[in-house]
């Protein structure tokens, strides 16, 4: 299936019942925009022994993605559309979380950020809210890595030249998302995004709430926020039990793949 979450996209393979069937080799395959389908992330859904479902997540190049909240949301609309209920909790490598529908709108608790360099992780012990690196980003880890700059003008920033630069810095022994915050008030933020292993996109869940959590954490803004991204908006709310994300989820269709598409690989 093809879905987005505010123009960030995905492909969602439901496996539940079987062995899991997404190789690197496989999403990278249907990642390329040209050759397969396309999309920022594929998301495969798992039958789960802790939770309603387990949820394993792939970047375009084949690579592993350790979180990601939009597609989170789609997988959440997905499966609770279906099981006809407002609730479902949810295993991923970031660990449970839970995720309901708020009438159009779904929410997810993407978990606790981590605030330590060794979580999120850095090379080596830094002060995290001012790192070491051309215009003082703050790292935030979100089950995946992330690298927030503030901004006056995110319209103006170069999101591919500098992503690709600080995306693999030595800082981030295992890559990092870099995100571009411009500060509009206490309760709205103008961010884009540069994906590790996959580029610019036009939302990042994870990468919404590690800035939200960064410009809290600056005392730029208060720990709830509306945040507009190239692909619409998010709202996120930093709590004690975690931060809260909301937004649409769209459906766009269903396929299956063919013999000599899956042969090829």
């Amino acid at each position: 299936m093809k879905w987005h979450g505010a123009g960030n996209d995905f492909v969602m393979i439901d496996s539940r019942g079987r062995e899991p069937v997404v190789t690197r080799e496989l999403a990278a395959a249907l990642g390329d925009r040209h050759r397969g389908v396309g999309f920022d992330q594929l998301a495969e859904i798992r039958t789960s022994d802790v939770a309603d479902i387990d949820l394993d997540f792939w970047n375009s190049d084949g690579s592993r993605a350790g979180a990601c909240g939009n597609a989170t949301r789609c997988v959440a609309r997905y499966m609770m559309d279906r099981a006809r209920t407002d609730r479902l909790i949810i295993r991923t490598a970031r660990g449970v979380l839970e995720a309901r529908s708020e009438g159009a709108l779904v929410t997810v608790n993407m978990g606790q950020p981590q605030l330590t360099w060794r979580e999120v992780p850095l090379a080596r012990e830094v002060n995290l809210q001012h790192l070491p690196l051309e215009g003082d980003p703050v790292a935030v880890g979100m089950g995946n890595p992330h690298c927030v700059f503030f901004v006056e003008d995110a319209e103006g920033v170069d999101v591919a030249g500098i992503g690709a630069r600080f995306e693999k810095d030595p800082l981030f022994p295992e890559a990092t998302n870099v995100e571009f915050a411009q500060v509009r008030s206490r309760d709205e933020i103008r961010m884009r995004v540069w994906e590790r292993g996959t580029g610019i996109t036009l939302a990042c869940g994870s990468g919404a709430c590690a800035t939200a959590v960064a410009a809290a954490q600056r005392g730029l803004t208060d720990r709830k926020v509306r945040m507009e991204v190239d692909g619409g908006w998010l709202s996120l709310d930093w709590r004690e039990d975690g931060v809260w994300m909301t937004g649409p989820t769209a459906f766009v269709f269903e396929a299956e793949l063919t013999p000599a598409f899956l042969d090829a690989l």
